[in-house]
């Protein structure tokens, strides 16, 4: 059976090859982020995005939400919700600051070190550190046609912050 491609796609000999190399590309960034801090017998429970924020913690003690927000190139409200379910696992503790009771600053507890020395490095530090990596150039262009396709792909959730990384995915356990 013979695709034909839509009237509408490019249809250079090399569109549907290259549609299906970025297709592939995508696919496995997806299925590494989904995979990171799965249970993989280490008994981890976490999801990518709550390792994530776990293993800035770690690395930046006494964090706020708005600090780990630019650390996690996130929208503080998606951090927020993944720091409290962090809390509310006893793996992150919530110590408030000396100048304003509404603002807090959060870092591991015991229960939470002790999980992060069994996990994984989290895939979105080597995601960040690869985009970064590309020239500015590059960078810019995959900016672009990934802001493209994201408002080709989903028009109404252009409005809203996107949660971090499969944390809307996660089972209140």
């Amino acid at each position: 059976m013979r695709i034909r491609p839509r009237r509408d796609v490019e249809s250079a000999p090399s569109a549907p090859a290259d549609v299906r190399a970025a297709l592939d590309a995508l696919r496995r960034i997806v299925q590494a982020l989904r995979l990171d801090g799965r249970d993989d017998g280490r008994g981890l429970r976490l999801s990518s995005a709550q390792l994530f924020a776990l293993r800035q913690l770690a690395e930046h003690p006494g964090a706020s939400i708005n600090e780990l927000a630019a650390l996690t190139f996130t929208h503080q409200s998606s951090v927020s919700v993944v720091v409290q379910r962090l809390v509310a696992r006893g793996l992150v503790a919530r110590l408030p600051t000396g100048v304003d009771r509404r603002r807090h600053r959060f870092c591991l507890t015991a229960a939470g070190r002790r999980l992060l020395r069994r996990a994984p490095p989290a895939v979105q530090d080597r995601l960040i550190t690869s985009i970064a990596a590309l020239p500015a150039a590059e960078r810019r262009a995959l900016v672009r046609s990934l802001g493209a396709l994201a408002r080709s792909v989903a028009p109404k959730a252009a409005a809203r912050h996107p949660p971090m990384f499969f944390e809307d995915d996660v089972r209140r356990r």
